[in-house]
């Protein structure tokens, strides 16, 4: 039987045999005999052997229970972080191969962390190698391009054509910077510098950057919130989500439309609402606006390249964040980021 290839199993099992043998052989002894009061000495004999076998029970699994809390003690030590802890596994039985698959389980997860860990930091290095050579040579047409138009501005077809080059030069290094920020964050070549930060001040950052623009288009840029909400997050990072998202909505208003960014707080979070009255979102898109590159049959904006709300949603859900979207074909849409703070949860 396999179950008595553990030599503790054994054992117990051959001390409740001895204890009902030698049980046996007194209460025999004793009829054959014919021992006054045998009936009394053999319930007591009985009794003798119902407490040695409970003895030898309580023994075997009060050993057994600090194996048990051994193996549970190793578990949540791998668990914690602590890859090198083990079940020790040096005898036979079942239990024993149970612990020797966890083991096992365990070499195996670590041997897959170890070469995904390896993949990352060769996806890194790749797309460090990958910045380093494409902000060379747009850097060097972006020279060039100047050189032209300052060379051209008495020929107005030139400069023209010169302008509309700039443009596309701006866009191609936009896409190559969100695309190596997805990257990076895919990868996991990220690690958020998360401090506490004033959500006021980063709202009047992102007002100044969309100044210039909300003059040229005659929009209004309006921020309302209380001063002293703060939230725990990466301060760069949760700008460039932000300020995708408002792009967004620039590019999907019109002369004379708003932008509305708000923010308050509530028991258990941090809300942020960008809200336009632009275009709005077709019923058909809505559950696409967040799939990289994708374009819309019915966007009237031919310049976007798909990347700014995927990116801003990725940068939003790595600050345990939530992302909604509302909109009404014709009346606007309204972009909700909720921030969960984890010691008031």
């Amino acid at each position: 039987m396999r179950i008595l290839a553990n030599k503790k199993v054994k054992a117990l099992f051959c001390k409740a045999i001895i204890c009902i043998l030698i049980f046996t052989l007194f209460s025999v002894a004793l009829l054959l005999f014919e021992i006054e009061n045998a009936s009394f000495y053999i319930l007591l004999g009985a009794l003798v052997m119902c407490i040695a076998i409970l003895a030898a029970g309580y023994g075997y699994f009060r050993e057994q229970n600090e194996i048990m809390e051994n193996a549970v003690m190793q578990i949540t030590e791998y668990i914690s972080g602590n890859r090198e802890a083990r079940i020790v596994c040096d005898e036979e039985g079942e239990m024993y191969r149970l612990f020797h698959e966890v083991n096992t389980l365990a070499a195996i997860l670590n041997a897959h962390a170890e070469n995904e860990q390896k993949s990352k930091q060769f996806l890194k290095n790749t797309i460090s190698d990958i910045s380093h050579q494409l902000k060379t040579p747009l850097a060097a047409l972006n020279i060039y391009n100047g050189l032209m138009q300052g060379e051209t501005e008495e020929l107005p077809e030139l400069w023209e054509l010169a302008s509309l080059s700039e443009k596309e030069l701006d866009r191609i290094e936009m896409l190559v910077q969100n695309l190596l920020k997805i990257t990076k964050l895919d990868a996991g070549a990220i690690v958020f510098e998360k401090t506490s930060q004033n959500v006021a001040d980063m709202m009047g950052e992102i007002e100044l950057h969309f100044a210039y623009r909300a003059k040229q288009e005659h929009k209004e840029l309006i921020l309302s919130g209380d001063e002293q909400i703060s939230l725990v997050c990466d301060r760069d990072w949760m700008i460039e989500a932000l300020e995708n998202i408002v792009k967004n909505a620039f590019d999907h208003t019109g002369s004379g439309d708003s932008i509305r960014i708000s923010w308050k707080p509530s028991a258990s979070m941090v809300q942020i609402t960008i809200k336009d009255n632009g275009s709005g979102i077709h019923p058909e898109d809505m559950h696409y606006i967040f799939k990289r590159f994708y374009r819309s049959r019915f966007s009237k904006d031919k310049q976007g390249i798909g990347l700014g709300l995927p990116l801003a949603k990725m940068i939003v859900e790595a600050h345990n964040g939530t992302v909604e979207v509302d909109s009404e074909l014709g009346a606007g849409t309204t972009f909700i980021l909720n921030f969960f703070i984890p010691t008031k949860l």
